[in-house]
């Protein structure tokens, strides 16, 4: 009688996100070891992350230089205008179309050395602020063509720092970092981002403030009614900021500040920022009136402050998008973007991450819910299931698990798995035993299954529109050891795929 196979099956693969940090020895089932291109989908399944297409033809100005920085400004009729830079000049993309902003000032035209501007949009009018350079302003009530310095719009009073950091919040344009000066954060007067040395505007000089010594101001942020004002190693909380006659210091935070700029993003609920030890949470709990962190990249912490100590900073980008319930934040010169997960924390607080090697240039979430990328030549949405009409490879490898057997010898027989959607894909099954790194590869090619009535208009539900469900896809695998590890890598052209199930039956040898 032949000998029975025993069967582990792992649901929903991956749905713990990627965790390199604790020892691959005793990872729970639901992590992984590696995912690339991959997301969290919302039913907690490991899955394709989408490609990003590019929405303008091409502008001869920008050329094949990158598009760094991308803003939007809602005018006050409504009319949603993306201004971006790249290449120094300054853009607006209307439809498919990228024109070229022309300097409507009356003096000589700036000097625009760098595309790394901070956007703030305040009372129809879009303010542009980076080190180094006069700041800019577009407004359309004067021209939907031009841009000029802020000291060239009507009404200006004051003389605006040539600042690294500007938001908008409370009614006002706030700046500071200059590069002589990285203490002094300047406030406009109340929606007026152009008025700047009378009415309520004015001046906070944080110089002697820092808790624990000198810091520079690296980021500004507002939330919840507080200014955050981030330091390198350091922050202070502002209350009151919607008067600043009466804002006061309401906290102080030693030991951790902001290291990048654009890694600061407002989810509604928090502020998410990166240090120099990982990606944190601002949290705050109103009752108690305090500022708990919560390291939500502790699963990949050393991999990530790796990446960063290579890394220049102004490079870095994140964006966080509401509708693809992610918080993107990308490493160019390691080539990697970090995807965390914000629909639910693990355990330990901590986000599900997955890794991808896509990496924008700037990154941007507008009020339509697209989120933006920069690339070479182009403003890129994400959107579809290829990289501007090319493939991409999506790779998922599990923990390393023993069937609950861990002094038994398995037999490797069968590899089965359950995706759904994946028409026409090529995937690659691996398997290797005792952590090997040299893993067999076996090969299988999906189906092409027409989606019927129900797929499609009748019932206009998003999920079932490829909704193909590829079950119990199966190999025959071989070799024996006593730890597993499985690998799935799929080619993506232009199809959803997320996985649902992978099973392995083995035959029980001998015990160690």
């Amino acid at each position: 009688m032949a000998e029975q196979l025993v069967a582990a099956s792992i649901g929903a693969p991956g749905f713990m996100g990627v965790n390199t940090q604790d020892s691959s020895v005793a990872l729970e089932a639901g992590f992984a070891t590696k995912a690339l291109n991959c997301i969290i989908d919302k039913f907690g399944r490991i899955g394709a992350r989408k490609g990003w297409q590019a929405i303008n033809t091409a502008n001869t100005d920008l050329d094949d230089s990158n598009i760094e920085a991308i803003g939007e400004l809602i005018g006050l009729d409504g009319t949603s205008y993306t201004i971006c830079a790249g290449g120094g000049f300054i853009f607006k993309l209307s439809g498919t179309t990228l024109t070229t902003l022309t300097y409507g000032g009356g003096g000589s035209t700036p000097t625009i050395s760098a595309n790394n501007w901070q956007m703030a949009p305040l009372n129809g009018v879009l303010y542009l602020y980076q080190s180094g350079h006069d700041p800019l302003v577009f407004d359309p009530a004067v021209s939907t063509t031009t841009y000029r310095r802020v000291t060239e719009k009507t009404g200006h009073l004051g003389t605006p720092q040539n600042a690294n950091c500007a938001i908008s919040a409370y009614g006002r344009i706030w700046n500071a970092a200059t590069a002589t000066s990285k203490s002094i954060i300047q406030f406009s007067d109340l929606l007026s981002g152009h008025v700047l040395s009378t009415g309520t505007a004015g001046t906070l000089d944080v110089s002697e403030i820092w808790p624990n010594g000198a810091d520079e101001i690296t980021a500004l942020a507002a939330h919840n009614g507080f200014l955050y004002i981030f330091g390198r190693r350091q922050i202070l909380v502002y209350t009151g900021a919607q008067d600043p006659a009466a804002m006061r210091l309401t906290d102080t935070i030693s030991g951790i500040g902001c290291c990048a700029r654009d890694s600061v993003v407002v989810t509604g609920t928090d502020v998410l920022f990166l240090s120099d030890s990982g990606v944190r949470s601002l949290s705050r709990t109103i009752q108690e009136k305090s500022a708990p962190f919560r390291d939500i990249s502790a699963n990949v912490r050393d991999d990530l402050v790796n990446d960063l100590s290579t890394e220049t900073l102004s490079s870095i980008k994140a964006v966080y998008s509401d509708a693809q319930a992610f918080y993107l934040i990308t490493f160019p010169t390691s080539r990697t973007t970090y995807c965390f997960d914000t629909r639910r924390a693990l355990p330990d607080g901590s986000a599900r991450v997955t890794t991808w090697n896509l990496v924008p240039k700037a990154l941007f979430a507008n009020r339509a819910k697209q989120v933006l990328m920069g690339f070479a030549g182009y403003v890129g949405e994400y959107k579809n299931h290829w990289d501007n009409g090319q493939s991409f490879r999506m790779s998922y490898y599990t923990n390393y698990f023993d069937l609950s057997k861990p002094n038994q010898i398995k037999v490797l027989k069968k590899i089965s798995f359950t995706c759904i959607g994946g028409n026409n894909a090529n995937v690659t099954l691996k398997y290797g035993f005792d952590y090997s790194s040299g893993l067999t590869s076996r090969q299988i090619t999906l189906g092409n299954i027409v989606v019927a009535e129900y797929g499609i208009a009748e019932y206009g539900i998003a999920e079932y529109t490829t909704g193909i469900v590829f079950d119990n896809q199966r190999i025959q695998a071989g070799g024996s050891g006593s730890i597993l590890q499985l690998g799935v890598e799929v080619q993506v052209n232009n199809f959803e795929l997320s996985l649902q199930k992978l099973d392995v039956f083995c035959k029980l040898g001998r015990t160690q």
